[in-house]
């Protein structure tokens, strides 16, 4: 492309301090570097862990910045040393990598890698520890290896996954996060056989995923845990077959779990974060053969405590990161099974709005209104 290998000004919306609502601004993106890829970001989505960072309540504040990591987009031009990917390649970025050649890469059973896995401090480019964006020549900060809420961006080619061109990129756009989060976390790591009871533990985007997977596995029962009975209605067409609210019940949730299927359910998957739900998620799972999976991010020092009695009787507890997914190997055959028309993800896009209104964006997620809102660049 004509672009290639010079700096481009573009829209950006950038967060200058925590809290305040973002800026559209004209931005100044470099080229790519070695091993970097400069992609034009055609749709982003908005995630919980965006609005989390931006009010930077729990962790190291890091401003300006340009936030945004749920994606699609085109290759517009590749730096030094990618051959894996060219200019015109539809491509989703992700907030963790694969460089292909680490242990966790190199194995079957991991998808941490060593050299990209998921940094949220990092404001900057690991090649050469510079941001590749500019507002008058002063850097602003990169998120998570991503920042998608640019026109254009810059990002290390182990955390682009190359997808099938034919995709439409504003819904496929939503598995570079949560959606996948939550598929994988059931279809990847709890594993219900078919005919089974799982239990799912929060029923935002993430825990809805997580059912899909449920029920595209062949669960016959399939019970929502959520504090906010309006949920229900929603879980419903995610596959949902009964509700249960804490609030509702004197007695701890797992108790109520377990005497509804008669000794526990097979699979629970728990996608709030909260530490009593991952207490709650593992000890409803069956004596023998139940598995329970943590999805959800708590805070940095919580702690919890069960006893050892629950894993003596053969119950399972498990944790995962990005569904067990590795970017650049997987996220391209999830696409497919949204293009063989396996998985819906239409029903998880309950907004779309130009990227001008970026802060509407967020203010439907403070809300907690609807699931995913999907921005198209273009106005």
């Amino acid at each position: 492309m004509a672009t290639a290998g010079k700096v481009i000004k573009c829209r950006a919306a950038v967060a200058w301090e925590a809290g305040k609502p973002l800026s559209i601004e004209e931005v100044e993106v470099a080229p790519p570097q070695a091993m970097e890829v400069r992609v034009k970001i055609l749709y982003t989505a908005l995630c919980h862990t965006d609005v989390y960072f931006w009010e930077a309540k729990g962790q190291t504040p890091v401003f300006p910045r340009i936030l945004g990591h749920e994606a699609g987009g085109i290759v517009e031009s590749v730096g030094e040393g990618v051959t894996e990917l060219a200019p015109g390649d539809h491509v989703l970025p992700v907030f963790t990598g694969e460089c292909k050649e680490c242990a966790h890469c190199k194995s079957e059973e991991s998808n941490l890698c060593d050299l990209l896995r998921i940094n949220v401090d990092r404001g900057v480019m690991i090649g050469d520890g510079q941001s590749r964006f500019t507002i008058n020549g002063k850097p602003i900060f990169h998120f998570v290896g991503t920042s998608t809420f640019s026109e254009y961006t810059v990002i290390h080619v182990g955390c682009l996954a190359k997808i099938n061109p034919d995709a439409p990129l504003d819904k496929v756009c939503v598995l570079s996060c949560g959606i996948s989060t939550g598929l994988g976390a059931t279809l990847n790591v709890a594993k219900p056989k078919k005919g089974s009871t799982v239990a799912i533990f929060g029923l935002g985007a993430v825990g809805l995923a997580a059912m899909e997977g449920a029920k595209m596995a062949g669960a016959s029962r399939i019970i929502g845990v959520d504090l906010n009975p309006a949920k229900y209605e929603q879980a419903k067409k995610f596959g949902c077959t009964e509700f249960v609210n804490p609030k509702d019940h004197t007695k701890p949730v797992q108790e109520v779990l377990v005497e509804m299927t008669n000794g526990g359910v097979d699979r629970a998957v728990e996608c709030t974060g909260n530490i009593n739900a991952m207490i709650s998620a593992f000890e409803c799972v069956s004596d023998g053969w139940g598995v329970a999976v943590l999805v959800g991010v708590p805070h940095k020092e919580a702690v919890f405590k069960t006893q050892p009695m629950n894993f003596l009787s053969e119950k399972t507890l498990k944790g995962t990161f990005f569904g067990n997914y590795k970017p650049r190997t997987d996220l391209p055959e999830v696409v497919e099974m949204y293009m063989r028309k396996e998985l819906d993800l239409e029903k998880f896009i309950t907004h779309s709005v130009p990227f001008s209104q970026i802060n509407t964006a967020f203010d439907l997620m403070l809300k907690g209104e609807g699931l995913r809102c999907v921005m198209r660049m273009e106005e």
